[in-house]
């Protein structure tokens, strides 16, 4: 197996296969088709799976079969045929197979050094249906879960090979199944608490996770340290257009609080450019973001996914584009926004560079530490060693955000240094953020924007 998001894809590689198997999300369809044009050049067989083979198939002549729907399902009737050379050039499967299904992860083809988290998945799916998300058309509206034994398994696989260190709960949304996620989250934390807590674990949810202490409690007591929400916007006729209603009576104030003090730090996904938006949209975002302290906030321009609700409606409208990237932080669209294609990107570079200024980042990270109570436990690495004397030089030195990176790593052991890994590490996000933004900034705004 080899991971093109961290190592090259070699000759030898495609010298060894007996076949070429690609999956790829949107963002990643460039790599993917110089993926398979080499492997059609060695003269290999080139199967494609994933999300960014969910629609215009025709883009990829090089692909041999297409597996479309979920691989428990679908894989058995394309190995069979392909074992009889029989095998057409489409299969797919809408059925929503039991998770009971899923194999455990062959952890042994990865190399763990490259990275700094593992994925495991509990469930698929989830209870709400908002315009622009992707998940209904691709895992379903019923939450999916593995059992609490599975997931023990599961996990127990990972700790046998050796991690010890972030995983990543990727699922839709983790409590999306709350009957069945009450139920596990206590043999999870007795599983951490007996092997001295190996894994500190993060994942993705939908606020109504901060109306439940309970919950809360739970994923603290299991070592959660991390949940991603989709926030969106502080528009309520944005929220209601897009029909996110679990959103609308939120007060996400008080929400983030209440998660920072049970040990979670919230990263937030943000979006401009939902038809009810107006002009002062990027103003009111910079306000809000700044107001609740989510400093890892991710803002993104709307896109259409290809078969979701809002797809569907813009291509009615005749406002559907060509040319995305699959990428929403790059200033790209895939439609006519109605503000404007000028006036939308141009908000959008502005919220960008003023939330990723150093003073803004900075005023976030001393909001989140002023409610942040850190519960994780787990050793320190080395790896965080290294990762805080290289921060000291590239944030502490070089950097313009030098005199408040110090003033904020000494208020941090003067008030609560068992935050200081979790301060460091957003210091260190910073320079990518900062990074990211900058890149945005200067990138042109793409041809027919109006």
């Amino acid at each position: 197996m080899v991971d093109a998001n961290v190592a090259p894809l070699g000759d030898a590689d495609l010298e060894w296969a007996d076949l070429v198997m690609v999956s790829a999300m949107l963002v990643q369809v460039p790599g993917a088709k110089e993926v398979m044009r080499r492997a059609k050049l060695a003269g290999k067989t080139v199967i494609a799976g994933g999300p960014a083979f969910r629609a215009n198939l025709e883009e990829f002549p090089d692909a041999d079969h297409f597996i479309i729907g979920e691989s428990e399902v679908v894989m058995d009737a394309f190995l069979n045929d392909f074992e009889h050379g029989t095998a057409k050039r489409q299969y797919g499967s809408s059925e929503r197979p039991d998770l009971s299904l899923t194999p455990l992860p062959a952890w042994h083809l990865l190399k763990m050094k490259d990275y700094v988290s593992m994925a495991v998945q509990y469930s698929r799916g989830c209870p709400f249906d908002c315009e622009f998300c992707g998940i209904m058309v691709m895992n379903g509206r019923r939450p999916r879960v593995k059992s609490p034994e599975q997931m023990l398994r599961e996990f127990q696989s990972l700790y046998d090979a050796g991690w010890r260190d972030s995983v990543f709960i990727v699922d839709d949304n983790f409590i999306g199944n709350l009957v069945q996620v009450k139920q596990f989250l206590p043999r999870l934390a007795a599983w951490q608490k007996q092997r001295n807590y190996p894994f500190k674990l993060m994942t993705e949810a939908s606020v109504n996770l901060a109306q439940d202490s309970e919950l809360m409690e739970m994923m603290s007591a299991a070592n959660f340290h991390k949940v991603f929400i989709g926030i969106e916007t502080p528009s309520t006729q944005s929220l209601v257009e897009c029909g996110k209603k679990q959103n609308v009576t939120a007060d996400f104030g008080s929400a983030v609080r209440d998660i920072h003090q049970h040990g979670m730090q919230v990263m937030g996904g943000f979006i401009v450019g939902f038809d009810s938006d107006t002009p002062s949209i990027f103003e009111q975002q910079h306000r809000f973001i700044q107001d609740i302290g989510v400093v890892t906030a991710m803002v993104g321009v709307l896109n259409a996914l290809p078969h979701t609700r809002l797809w569907d409606r813009l291509k009615a409208e005749g406002r559907l584009l060509d040319g995305w990237s699959g990428e929403n932080t790059d200033a790209s669209l895939n439609f006519n926004p109605l503000m404007g294609c000028t006036a939308l990107l141009d908000g959008y570079k502005k919220l960008l560079g003023a939330l990723y200024s150093p003073r803004k980042y900075y005023d976030r990270i001393s909001t989140f530490l002023h409610f942040y109570i850190p519960t994780a436990r787990g050793r320190i690495m080395r790896t965080d060693v290294q990762a805080f004397m290289k921060s000291m030089w590239s944030v502490g030195i070089i950097s313009p955000a030098r005199m408040l990176y110090w003033k904020l790593i000494f208020k941090t052991l003067l008030t609560k240094p068992k935050a200081l890994s979790a301060v460091v590490e957003l210091a260190i996000l910073g320079l990518h953020f900062e990074r990211v933004s900058h890149r945005v900034m200067e990138s042109p705004s793409p041809e027919g924007c109006m």
